[in-house]
């Protein structure tokens, strides 16, 4: 591990200064949310079974035209926000060498105790600012999953299941979501 660059202490972070703090390979979850550097430690296996099973959910059921991912892959969201959602669906269009090259139209956050509220408040505007069609959230502790979709410029939410409750969705395509399967190798 080299040594870690110096921030700028009287101004925000820019992309130039975020990504020379990302050279640093220490483990950690590295994002920029408005000038701001967020840092979160590695996932912990109940995170990652989430993850990893909804990203095979939706892979299985995905329409042609779309790609689904997981952390760690950038989105930009302007010069100053660069988000690393832990599932994300874009269109194969956007799919760049190096980046995604567009804004996803579902980005889905795995709650742990460092991200509940950096996901349910800063995350979830970001998102909605850059108009992204769908954002979920999956909560593995409860287990349970929130969903929002843009509706004239705003998110609605339009599900809230918990345990072995159907969410029934519609965006980016229909799809159907038992919130307990995504951790039921856990319990």
């Amino acid at each position: 591990m080299g040594p870690m660059p110096t921030m700028p202490r009287s101004r925000a972070l820019t992309l130039e200064d975020f990504e020379a703090i990302r050279e640093v390979d220490d483990g950690h979850r590295y994002e920029l949310i408005d000038g701001s550097l967020v840092v979160t430690p590695s996932p912990v296996p109940r995170h990652q079974t989430a993850v990893g099973e909804l990203a095979f959910l939706l892979r299985r059921t995905i329409p042609r035209g779309l790609r689904v991912f997981v952390a760690p892959l950038d989105i930009r969201f302007g010069k100053d926000t660069v988000l690393q959602p832990d599932v994300l669906v874009v269109p194969s269009t956007a799919v760049g060498e190096r980046r995604i090259e567009g804004g996803p139209v579902l980005a889905v956050e795995v709650l742990s105790p460092s991200t509940r509220h950096i996901d349910l408040g800063l995350k979830l505007s970001r998102y909605e600012a850059a108009s992204t069609p769908a954002y979920w959230v999956i909560d593995p502790d409860e287990p349970s999953l929130r969903a929002w979709e843009l509706r004239e410029g705003r998110y609605e939410q339009t599900a809230h299941v918990v345990g072995d409750q159907i969410a029934r969705l519609n965006l980016p395509w229909a799809v159907e979501i038992v919130p307990s399967h995504l951790v039921d190798d856990l319990r």
